[in-house]
């Protein structure tokens, strides 16, 4: 479980990105996280990771206060703490195999990185990972060959590989067109189920993140403003989360752009 308590992010600039945030993510809960941009949604996951240090509170991950943590201690406890990024962030000359396999570098000893000789266990279980997200067949490639749906893929097969205990995905839709998108979240939310993993989604799309998200988090000027489940998602609390906008209509439009993407996935279905 992921606890977070009263956490407070002030940068230098005096600029304050979170104020008293305080949530806990259970075993297995897929959790969106929206609001506008500038809202904290970032740097609360970067936060929790501690690529960005926070000013005040409490980030528990199982029995471990994160936040007291520093260099190996640290180091040990984000391999538990596994990132799926916007851009991929993969090694582009690099085969889909081992950029699968370098969710291991924390793991495995420095010289069997460089050498990029991984135990067999490793390699068994990135096979298995790339059968899962459905790229068995292009382990071998480079990632510069592949789509963007496809390396988002290849970078939750890596975050996987790291057997975390918690996942943490910043915009994993943002570059897709609708049906990959849906297909993305789709991956993640059977994932999640299968390994009983917590994961926080940062996410701008609010109906994807209604229909697979198991709960809501709503940022406002870094202070959560909603907390609830998909259904009590109203146009008041999106009103509260973002300002004032025609949300019925918003909402119908978006309902429109899913129904086409799911008619294009079920004209695929129906081909196969």
């Amino acid at each position: 479980m992921l606890e977070l308590e009263a956490l407070t992010k002030t940068y230098k600039t005096g600029d304050r990105a979170l104020t008293n945030v305080s949530f806990a993510v259970p075993a297995g809960q897929v959790v969106g996280l929206i609001g506008p941009s500038g809202a904290g949604k970032s740097s609360l996951i970067r936060c929790i990771n501690r690529l960005v240090e926070p000013t005040a509170g409490s980030i528990r991950l199982g029995d471990t206060e994160l936040t007291t943590l520093n260099g190996r201690a640290l180091r040990k406890a984000r391999r538990r703490i596994g990132m799926i990024f916007q851009e991929y962030a993969l090694v582009e000359r690099l085969t889909v195999m081992e950029n699968v396999l370098s969710g291991r570098l924390g793991y495995v000893a420095g010289w069997r990185s460089f050498l990029r000789r991984y135990p067999q266990a490793d390699i068994d279980q990135a096979f298995g990972l790339l059968d899962r997200v459905g790229l068995g067949e292009h382990y071998n490639k480079r990632a510069d060959e592949l789509s963007g749906g496809q390396r988002q893929r290849v970078g939750i097969a890596r975050a996987l590989e790291q057997n975390p205990e918690l996942l943490l995905v910043d915009e994993p839709t943002a570059s897709l067109d609708p049906k990959t998108s849906r297909q993305i979240m789709r991956l993640i939310q059977s994932v999640c189920r299968e390994m009983n993993l917590p994961a926080i989604i940062n996410i701008h799309d609010v109906v994807l993140a209604q229909n697979f998200a198991d709960r809501i988090i709503g940022l406002q000027a870094g202070q959560v403003v909603f907390d609830g489940a998909p259904s009590e998602l109203s146009h008041q609390a999106l009103t509260r989360i973002y300002g004032a906008e025609d949300w019925a209509q918003v909402q119908q439009t978006n309902e429109l752009q899913v129904s086409e993407a799911e008619l294009s996935e079920a004209k695929v279905l129906e081909g196969l």
